[in-house]
């Protein structure tokens, strides 16, 4: 009851006050000085409207308005406040923010944000829509669905999947990063037969694909198959058709090439052609070809087109078989190596294979050929013939050369066989290194291939070259392959007849020159002594050299017998020279030491016969095959420094002593010496023996000018002072002797007229004589 009577006392006061006021303005104005003004009441009360509404001053009174996102559920009245509520633009307008975008009403407004998997390329502004556009994860994140997976983007987002030949972990179909699910290789191998008969499964990552069995291939060419639309047929065996036609020109092969022409046909027959035994045919093979080689059977350059042709296809034939990566054989009659490399994927680098007597470097690309129609294997082999070169030698039909040069084969034959089968020409040439079976830096090398297609077979230069060249091999480098060697260019002597005639007779001469000259120094008693000992043991090396020369320097079918003659020149040729240098220093040993002249016997033959002997002994034990060649039965170029080396010592030696002596002799010539005659008789020793060197000496100088083209001047001398060497000893140590000839004409008019002269007169002259020479050699024994 107090508080109804507090509200009716107020009001009756309001109102008394209010019409109090009334009857001087009207309402919403106010009383001033100059009269009635308008009451601002926005302004004088802020909050008269209420929240979330603005007040607007009008005359006698004022209006309420909601601000934006605000609306009043009532109407709005002038004078009086109201109740604003938010609009929720969001639901009334659904797509206020756009397509792929979502509203968020706010207090007043709302904002918009890109649903998932779109992006707004402009600034968002609250109250404001935007424009979604679609992320594009795939390109956005590098490899979001990891290895071996495909990524397909979507409105809004993505999916991943495994690429053809992969499957995932978890085996969903679809997936995406945050699923940590991954994609595994297929192994379509281990599917049963899907490669069919006479091929081979290899898996790939994501794939697959077949190749055909080694001895088979695809009738369309392809190297392999992934379908089953293409077939493995057997390898061709056209290149065995002929088999049957050997037993007119390789018998001996016959059964064993019938043999593998039969397995060749019988490949595609067999379930599993893997378990065919390449070792086997490998032996089989190695076999014959010994079997061949030692009977001698290659005596033609057809048979030898025929063999050669053979190896390379059946070793083509029988290399994929081989278990092993690397095949090393040797034989009495071959050596071998040969590489398989097998895998999906083409082979590549370079690879060496290497024998006694060559070395092969090539690319395995080239060994494979073209990636197309890659086996899935890739054979390189390398042979060579210990001594095919015998029965090849002499076919140089293709070689160009004049008419003073001829071939001659300076290596082994070696057959060089890849899986590749266009060898024609080849992209990267193969090189080839030959060691050379006769080292010698005066002739020149060529690199041949023999060429069975041309004149029934022969030797030819086409497409190879010589990249380096040295007196132990030859290096070529060649666009094709085949069965290789290497030429060595002979320069044969010109005039070769009238050469062989100064010989024959010159030798002929000589002989009986020397042996004129070893029955005066053995038997003429009143000339005998050290000097005449020397020269008589120098004839008899130089006798016996020239009649084994004569007899054997072309003996060379009995290799032993041709080696036991060249020893024996080497030893009476060395001896010679040794006895000419006991000639020099015992020269020496007279004008110089003056004292003790004499050698004993048997130091003179120490030197003359022990030394070379012990020369030839060596020479013979380091290189016993030295001695002989193919044509003469004298020492090949690796030997013949152990006869020129001494006699080249000896020579200088003696030149040394010679000038010694000569030296000395002139100082004797020119002082007051009352011995005059004994200075004149070795004045005469001295000029003979420097001639002798000079003839014997220089004739083997000549000699060493034998090598090399256009050497005709040289050969001439050679062969002249070598083949009158008998006959210069003649006339220097008997003729051009007073002494001697005194005796000769003594001899001769006893012959002629023997009935003035008796026997014991003569013999009491050469008794005298002998007096006489003795008190010679007293003489120059005191010098």
């Amino acid at each position: 009851m107090t508080s109804k009577w507090t509200l009716l006392i107020f009001t009756l006061f309001f109102s008394l006050v209010m019409g109090e006021v009334e009857t001087k303005c009207s309402h919403g104005y106010s009383e001033a000085s100059e009269g009635c003004v308008d009451v601002d009441e926005c302004d004088m009360m802020p909050d008269i409207c209420g929240k979330h509404a603005t007040c607007t001053n009008t005359n006698g009174s004022f209006s309420c308005q909601c601000t934006d996102g605000f609306e009043s559920k009532s109407p709005i009245s002038p004078g009086s406040s109201i109740t604003c509520e938010d609009v929720d633009e969001c639901d009334m307008m659904p797509d206020i923010c756009g397509k792929n975008a979502t509203c968020t009403n706010t207090a007043g407004n709302y904002s918009c944000q890109c649903t998932d998997g779109f992006e707004s390329k402009s600034p968002i502004s609250p109250g404001l829509p935007i424009t979604c556009q679609d992320i594009n994860e795939c390109m956005t994140t590098i490899n979001i669905c990891g290895p071996n997976a495909t990524c397909n983007n979507t409105m809004s987002h993505y999916f991943c999947i495994c690429q053809n030949g992969f499957n995932t972990s978890t085996g969903v179909k679809e997936f995406n990063h945050s699923d940590n699910v991954t994609c595994r290789d297929i192994d379509e191998c281990q599917q049963d037969n899907i490669c069919g008969l006479n091929a081979s499964c290899l898996n790939t990552q994501g794939s697959f694909y077949c190749v055909c069995n080694p001895g088979f291939r695809l009738k369309s060419g392809k190297s392999n198959f992934t379908d089953d639309s293409e077939q493995c047929q057997e390898l061709n065996c056209d290149m065995f058709k002929d088999v049957n036609n050997l037993r007119e020109t390789l018998a001996i092969a016959q059964d064993y090439f019938m043999q593998l022409n039969k397995t060749c046909h019988n490949l595609t027959e067999s379930k599993n052609p893997k378990e065919m035994d390449g070792e086997d045919l490998l032996k089989g093979l190695m076999s014959t070809v010994d079997e061949l080689l030692f009977s001698r059977a290659l005596n033609g350059k057809k048979k030898i087109s025929t063999f050669l042709d053979l190896m390379e296809h059946a070793l083509r034939l029988i290399g994929p078989f081989l278990s092993t990566p690397v095949t090393k054989r040797s034989s009495i009659y071959t050596e071998m190596e040969l590489l398989v490399e097998k895998g999906s994927v083409l082979p590549k680098g370079t690879r060496t294979l290497s024998s006694t007597h060559a070395q092969l470097d090539i690319d395995l690309e080239v060994a494979a050929g073209d990636p197309s129609h890659y086996p899935g294997f890739t054979t390189v082999l390398l042979l060579s013939y210990s001594n095919l070169e015998e029965y090849a030698d002499g076919f140089f039909s293709a070689m160009k050369s004049d008419e003073k040069q001829s071939y001659k084969i300076n290596s082994k034959v070696v057959t060089v066989t890849v899986s590749n089968r266009n060898t024609r020409h080849l992209k990267e040439p193969i090189i080839l290194t030959l060691h050379h079976l006769e080292q010698s830096n005066e002739t020149s090398h060529t690199c041949v291939f023999w060429d069975s297609s041309e004149n029934e077979g022969t030797w030819s230069s086409h497409g190879c070259s010589v990249v380096e060249s040295n007196l132990k091999y030859t290096v070529c480098s060649c666009n094709h392959l085949s069965s290789f060697a290497v030429l060595m260019a002979l320069y044969e002597v010109e005039n070769k007849f009238e050469l062989q005639l100064i010989t024959l007779l010159g030798l002929s001469l000589s002989l009986i020159c020397l042996f004129i000259c070893i029955l005066t120094f053995s038997l003429i008693r009143s000339i005998q002594g050290p000097r005449t000992t020397i020269h008589l043991h120098l004839c008899i090396s130089l006798f016996i050299a020239i009649l084994i020369f004569l007899a054997g320097i072309s003996q060379t079918e009995n290799r032993v017998g041709c080696a036991v003659v060249a020893g024996m020149l080497h030893f009476f040729y060395l001896a010679a020279f040794c006895w000419m240098c006991l000639e020099g220093i015992q020269l020496f040993r007279m004008v110089v030491l003056v004292f003790n002249t004499n050698f004993k016997t048997l130091y003179m033959m120490a030197g003359g016969y022990g030394v070379p002997a012990v020369i030839v002994a060596i020479s013979a034990l380091v290189n016993a095959k030295g001695y002989g060649t193919e044509k003469y039965c004298w020492l090949n170029l690796e030997s013949i420094w152990s006869f020129f080396g001494p006699a080249c010592v000896i020579i200088f030696v003696n030149i040394f002593f010679f000038l010694i002596t000569v030296w000395k002799l002139a100082q004797k010539f020119s002082s007051l010496n009352p011995d005059l005659d004994s200075l004149q008789k070795i004045k005469a020793f001295t000029i003979t023996a420097v001639a002798q060197l000079c003839i014997l000496g220089t004739m083997w100088i000549f000699g060493c000018f034998q090598f090399e083209k256009g050497t005709i001047v040289m050969s001439y001398l050679f062969t002249i002072f070598g083949s009158l060497q008998g006959v210069t000893l003649f006339v220097m140590h008997c003729l051009f002797s007073k002494q001697v000839r005194e005796e000769y004409e003594r001899i001769l008019s006893r012959i002629c007229a023997p009935q003035k002269k008796k026997y014991s007169e003569f013999s009491s002259h050469s008794s005298k004589e002998n007096g006489s020479k003795s008190t010679q050699d007293t003489k120059e024994s005191h010098i």
